[in-house]
């Protein structure tokens, strides 16, 4: 045999603390047919500084889709049927860097996913800059060993094979057919080269995360050794792995068989469904005559080939909508026809390749008028793969290497929906057959109609009114994740543990927005003092900051007046420039210069915002600054003076002092104090500081004006008279 190697590789990626799936780093591979030997190789490693510490790893594994996790342990949506995913832990502890290795052995061709994220993220709303995170990055790659002239095993037709030695197995594969209902595999004349009875072990299937079932026979002697398979998967390469369980280093002769029992499906005539899909597509036209397609409805069926076949295939039509967004049309109705003697099926097609990053929902809906017993139950199977063409009370709804998803209507319970979350990409069917508690031979005439809905939506129910259904991107593969609010959580926020009652949203949204009224007694001391122009800055923040978190909140209580983004920006850009603003006017600069500084700052505030919007430096930058210029003022002024300034210790007391503080408390609120959980508080706090240590900060106005003395100059007609003169003080 000649075996080939194969290496790919994905570049790393920097992980995240896990919040939601959004914070989950995503890689995907495509394993190649005939691949035996399936290693995975994954690269940890932490930045050297001093914030890193020892941390634990994450990486989930599954075969077709993405891997569905859950590492908050929250609640799954209704109806959600989830199988916990294969992980493994890979801890960073001194070393700086973690290499492990994960070896599959006969592994499902097809795609991949490796799914890597860091532990839950903490609720303390870090300000960005003030700290520096610990960099953890994550890279997988991946080695396949694959054999490029696999043995084919003819149906029906006896193989000699010979096992070289135990160390080197036996790889065969076998095609299987449409419409295959069982497969009967047979190992016969086992001999080893020194004439003695050997054993071995024969694997069929290929291994498949997080759940794999392959089986396994153990043969010994020469007699026959069979297994008999149900429901195995259509249409693709079935791949048999025989090894040697002898202790002795010698080859081992063995015969294969393989067989398949094939179902002869009934189905409508294609001659009607084409006509039915060409009806459906061009409506209704008045007037039309001589059409032979059925009524809406109703199913064309031959009673003779429904009672002969061991299925009846139903045509359904897919229609793709959007990006993993896909709505099943059936062309004979919503409703179709279920009886007892042989299963219902409908084909739902997933095999494109970008159907997995949703969720797959089936919604059966029962017509009571039409089961004549009120006993009847019918039992349905969603599969991948291969149907179920066999349902029963007893059956669990398995094929031969997988497990289905049962579903049941009957007149007590006459709905059922079924969710899956990221199907694997393969055909999907539905089977849906009718059970009777007596026996088949109790409704051997009966039938029901069933109403199949169907369809792969991105986020299942829209995430609900407390998530955002958010489409994310690994390359060229998309999928989707809810990010869920308002303390809601879960796969689809559907988990209301910790969610918040409507009365705690809207005190939320009325604590972070009235408590922005506090810059009213700040525009009030500004106007008094003859400061308009802060005075104007001040209300636009105001305005913006309460309308802002009227928008921005999670939960019902929400009202946006304009973009959010806009609003946001608007929000943003008044906070800084308020703070640059008062620092300036505490400065005491000629009018002149303090209104350039006035509109240069605002522009470079501006610009800054738009490069980086939540960096630390956009708030600090233009503080420092404004710092830098009032201490140099203040150092003039007190030179001239030859005396501290402001001079009068009142004014340190009674008004800097206070604001200072003030200010320093806001700021220790902002960066430090602030968590997911206290926000509404915590920065309602913020504002309300912000807006009371403006009013100490602000300067007194110049003692010769008076209050809106402006006015009464107005009188002359001519001109505007202003008197500006130099403060005289006394050198003792």
């Amino acid at each position: 045999s000649l075996y080939v190697s194969e290496y790919f590789s994905q570049s790393a990626q920097k992980l995240s603390f896990y919040s939601w799936y959004g914070n989950a780093k995503l890689f995907h591979f495509h394993v190649p047919e005939d691949t035996v030997l399936l290693r995975w190789l994954l690269q940890a490693s932490r930045g050297k500084g001093p914030e890193c510490t020892s941390m634990e790893i994450t990486v989930h594994f599954r075969h077709g889709a993405p891997p569905v996790i859950n590492p908050l342990g929250t609640r799954f949506p209704a109806n959600a049927t989830v199988r916990p995913s294969y992980n493994i832990s890979i801890t960073l502890s001194s070393a700086v860097q973690n290499t492990t290795s994960v070896n599959i052995t006969t592994p499902a061709a097809g795609d991949w996913f490796i799914a890597a994220h860091l532990p839950e993220a903490a609720s303390r709303i870090e300000v960005k800059g003030f700290s520096t995170p610990c960099p953890y990055m994550f890279q997988a790659d991946m080695f396949v060993l694959r054999l490029t002239d696999m043995p084919v095993l003819e149906p029906g037709v006896p193989m000699p094979h010979t096992i070289v030695s135990p160390a080197k197995p036996l790889h065969v594969k076998v095609f299987v057919p449409k419409h295959a209902a069982g497969m009967r595999f047979q190992l016969s004349s086992c001999v080893t080269s020194e004439q003695r009875a050997c054993t071995v072990q024969v694997l069929l299937g290929s291994i498949t995360l997080p759940q794999s079932f392959q089986r396994s026979l153990t043969c010994t002697g020469s007699s026959n050794c069979s297994l008999a398979l149900d429901s195995p998967p259509w249409e693709k390469w079935l791949q048999i792995m025989v090894e040697s369980l002898s202790t002795a280093n010698a080859s081992v002769s063995v015969e294969m068989l393989a067989s398949f029992t094939v179902c002869r499906p009934g189905s409508t005539s294609s001659f009607l469904n084409f006509i039915s899909l060409n009806q459906s597509q061009a409506g209704a036209r008045p007037g039309a005559a001589g059409s032979s397609a059925p009524a809406a409805g109703e199913a064309p069926h031959n009673t003779s080939g429904q009672r002969s076949s061991c299925l009846q295939s139903q045509p359904v039509v897919r229609e793709d909508l959007d990006v993993v967004s896909v709505r099943y049309r059936l062309l004979n109705g919503p409703s179709v026809p279920v009886n007892s003697l042989s299963p219902t099926l409908l084909l739902l097609n997933l095999n494109t390749g970008t159907d997995s990053g949703g969720s797959l929902v089936v919604d059966l809906l029962l017509n009571k008028t039409s089961v004549s017993l009120a006993n009847a139950t019918v039992a349905a199977c969603v599969s991948a793969a291969s149907p179920v063409l066999s349902l029963s009370a007893t059956r669990n709804c398995s094929t031969a290497f997988s497990q289905g998803y049962p579903l049941s209507v009957s007149t007590s319970s006459v709905e059922a929906m079924l969710l899956v979350l990221y199907p694997q990409t393969d055909d999907w069917f539905l089977s849906l057959q009718l059970l009777c508690p007596k026996g088949q031979g109790e409704c051997a005439s009966a039938e029901a109609k069933v109403t199949v809905f169907a369809y792969l939506t991105p986020c299942f129910n829209d995430c609900g009114p407390y998530g955002q259904c958010s489409l994310l991107r690994r390359h060229g593969y998309l999928y989707a994740g809810c990010s869920c609010k308002a303390g809601w959580g879960g796969w689809s926020c559907t988990d209301d543990t910790k969610a918040q009652t409507v009365g705690t949203q809207n005190l939320a949204t009325l604590l972070l927005t009235l408590s922005n009224l506090m810059f009213l007694p700040a525009i009030a001391v500004t106007v008094y003092r003859f400061y308009l122009v802060e005075a104007s800055v001040y209300t636009y923040t105001m305005f913006f900051s309460t309308f802002y978190h009227a928008c921005d909140q999670p939960g019902v209580a929400v009202m946006c007046i304009m973009d959010y983004d806009t609003l946001q920006y608007c929000d943003f850009l008044g906070s800084v420039v308020s703070i640059w603003v008062t620092i300036l006017c505490m400065a005491r600069l000629k009018k002149i210069l303090k209104y350039v500084l006035f509109v240069l700052g605002t522009l470079l505030i501006a610009m800054s915002l738009q490069l980086d919007r939540r960096g630390v430096w956009n708030m600090m930058g233009p503080c420092l600054f404004a710092l830098l210029i009032m201490v140099t003022a203040w150092v003039h002024h007190g030179a001239k003076r030859r005396h501290c300034y402001p001079s009068s210790w009142k004014r340190w007391v009674f008004y800097l002092l206070p604001g200072i503080t003030l200010a320093f408390i806001a700021i220790s609120v902002y960066a430090f104090m602030e968590t997911n959980e206290n926000y509404y508080y915590t920065h309602s706090i913020w504002h309300v500081l912000v807006a009371c240590s403006v009013a100490f900060l602000l300067p007194p106005r110049d003692k010769h004006k008076k209050p809106w003395a402006w006015s009464q100059k107005l009188t002359c007609r001519y001109q505007i008279c202003q008197n500006d003169r130099e403060e005289l003080y006394a050198v003792t």
